[in-house]
């Protein structure tokens, strides 16, 4: 809750800096403001961001059909759950719920709003494919992704930049529509909608929703490493390499639902550069295990 009233205070303050400089800068007329604007663009930009955070779990499940061990049903059920509750604890967490879902390929994933009330779920293609000491580091990997409160984070950065978009396409397509004869409309800011503010605003938006789009991929790119390591720290970094590299072997594309492809340990990268590498989930395997071994 912390962060995400940093994350909301942090919002409001840039938004609210963005209005002084727009006076600033003269963008005002006399008894108008651009403030209404600015609040509204925070909060739909916000508002997606932390109802997704709010409903991933229930959204993962039903998406992934994953099933929840509520009492383990085999041996390997309750290693998984014994497993992921040692992680836990070990990192410092509350227990996340532990759940198998359908899948030949090996991937699994991490999600909650609360990292005290989290869910960690496998594929059956991940245990029908790796060594116990592998599938111990993708655990591992995901209760890191937990504690480090990636899943929150991730939603609070989504939401900023999806408010800088809103906000930006706003001021440069009134910009543009009031050089174009445009003037400021009866509700008190910005500018009559013309057909340049249309047009503008749509170029703008595209522009800007991709730059913004680089910006949280560059974060959940950064995640992995991260998380990398953390299951390094909690399973072995022998058997963190050792999983990245079986998972680099097998070639499997991740085969989880579009929406929830940034949360697979598998972001199904192989041989992926250039400009789309920059626009990924995950890095490439093999970057991520020189980074292992660099690290060692």
């Amino acid at each position: 809750m912390m962060r995400i009233g940093l994350f909301l205070a942090t919002n409001f303050a840039v938004l609210f800096i963005i209005n002084l400089i727009i006076t600033f800068l003269g963008l005002n007329q006399p008894g108008t403001s651009w403030m209404p604007m600015l609040i509204m663009a925070g909060i739909f930009g916000m508002a997606g961001s932390l109802i997704s955070l709010m409903l991933s779990k229930t959204m993962a499940k039903r998406s992934s059909g994953a099933h929840v061990i509520e009492s383990p049903s085999n041996d390997t059920e309750g290693w998984l759950v014994r497993t992921v509750h040692a992680q836990a604890d070990q990192a410092g967490i509350g227990h996340p719920e532990v759940a198998i879902f359908e899948s030949p390929a090996p991937n699994a994933f991490a999600t909650g709003a609360n990292k005290n009330n989290a869910l960690v779920a496998v594929s059956t293609g991940l245990l029908n494919t790796m060594e116990k000491e592998e599938v111990e580091a993708v655990l591992a990997h995901e209760v890191s992704h937990v504690a480090n409160g990636d899943m929150v984070t991730l939603s609070l950065i989504q939401g900023v930049v999806n408010t800088f978009v809103i906000v930006f396409s706003q001021i440069i397509s009134s910009l543009v529509d009031r050089r174009r004869g445009g003037r400021y409309n009866e509700t008190g800011y910005g500018f009559g909608r013309g057909m340049g503010y249309r047009f503008t605003y749509m170029i703008t938006q595209t522009i800007l929703g991709f730059l913004a789009t680089l910006i949280v991929r560059w974060f959940s790119r950064w995640r992995e490493y991260r998380a990398d390591a953390g299951g390094a720290n909690l399973a072995g970094r022998h058997n963190m390499i050792n999983a990245l590299e079986r998972l680099q072997q097998l070639q499997c594309p991740a085969q989880l639902p579009a929406q929830m492809q940034a949360l697979g340990i598998n972001g199904g990268l192989l041989g992926v550069a250039g400009l789309k590498k920059l626009t990924m989930t995950h890095p490439p395997l093999e970057d991520r295990i020189a980074a292992l071994r660099d690290a060692s």
